[in-house]
């Protein structure tokens, strides 16, 4: 059958892992060929995955777990294409939940797709509370979850993937891996659409801290600018962010500190006014459109102060990293 497919699944094995999987075995429809797990932990517990697996019940059969190696989900998802002979090839995050129809919708996904069509990507849902408005990572998970071509829920033809050799393992984080595979798709020719099956992505607790650690996607968008060119944002239809306005309000920051030292006061004040009033823009354009509690409130202003010289740090850091970086040839699939 054409429209044949395996899962593949990359994970550090978290409590959302058993959810996921529960809700994929419980689908309606042609169940999945193959299901592959790819243990992404630098070091496995097999004995973690024993309760996430006997979710599957008679899905259980057809489920292999490969390791990793702790490199990054890219390379976790091309070692589980590694492992695969269905003509397609569903990719889901471990954090999400098929919808209670998925297995008949993807079929019909996949059976409506043309010729040249390389892939087709779900309807992802993001609940969100009803009674307050949502908070920056709430936000922040919605524009992950409903970005062009996310490998939340993507499915590609198998055959694609090993025409460009699958996702480029340089991007080390789950940030522009799938933007990068599919441009390159479309770069050879190939098309993708959008679906009609749907997932839940629901929002998880993160740390206080997690925006802070997010700025390291700006290293991989870096790897994007010089892969793809300075017009890879408007082909993704991604937003651009505000690096711009990060490198200025952590330039401005650094001078402040460099002329106070020099004992030139008049200008490192200067500078300090240009840093104040770049960082509480920044903190205001978090807080304004959320919930404004006590917490959220604290957190975004810390976070706020942070995020600019981390995520300048993280872009510059790419830029010199990346300088050289040409075109992803290095995995035979």
């Amino acid at each position: 059958m054409t429209t044949a497919y395996a899962v593949v699944i990359p994970t550090l094995v978290r409590d959302t892992l058993a959810d996921c999987l529960a809700a994929l075995a419980a689908a309606t429809g042609p169940q999945p060929r193959e299901i592959v797990l790819v243990d992404d932990r630098p070091v496995p517990d097999p004995g973690s995955l024993e309760h996430p697996l006997d979710v599957l019940g008679d899905l259980q059969d057809r489920t292999t777990v490969l390791h990793g190696g702790g490199r990054g989900p890219a390379a976790a998802r091309n070692t589980g294409l590694r492992a695969v002979a269905s003509p397609w090839v569903a990719f889901l995050d471990d954090d999400v939940q098929v919808g209670p129809h998925w297995c008949e919708q993807l079929t019909q996904d996949l059976a409506a797709a043309s010729p040249d069509t390389a892939g087709v990507q779900a309807v992802i849902a993001v609940p969100l509370p009803g009674r307050r408005r949502p908070t920056d990572w709430e936000r922040e998970t919605v524009a992950r979850a409903r970005a062009r071509w996310g490998t939340v829920d993507m499915a590609y033809r198998t055959d694609a993937l090993k025409q460009v050799r699958g996702f480029d393992e340089r991007f080390l984080h789950a940030h522009r891996e799938d933007v990068d595979l599919a441009l390159r798709l479309l770069d050879a020719g190939w098309g993708i659409r959008q679906g009609r099956r749907t997932t839940r992505h629901p929002v998880h607790p993160v740390g206080r801290w997690a925006s802070v650690t997010a700025q390291r996607g700006h290293a991989d968008d870096a790897l994007m600018l010089r892969l793809h060119g300075p017009g890879w944002w408007s082909k993704a239809a991604a937003p651009r962010g505000r690096i711009r306005v990060h490198l200025a309000v952590t330039a401005a920051g650094a001078a402040a500190c460099v002329l106070a030292g020099a004992g030139r006061r008049t200008a490192a004040a200067v500078a300090a006014s240009v840093w104040a009033a770049g960082t509480a823009e920044f903190a205001w354009a978090r807080i304004a459109p959320g919930p404004r509690t006590r917490d959220e409130v604290t957190t975004l202003l810390v976070t706020s102060v942070l995020i600019p010289p981390t995520a300048s740090w993280h872009w510059l850091n790419g830029l010199r990293r990346h300088r050289y970086a040409p075109a992803w040839r290095e995995v035979a699939l």
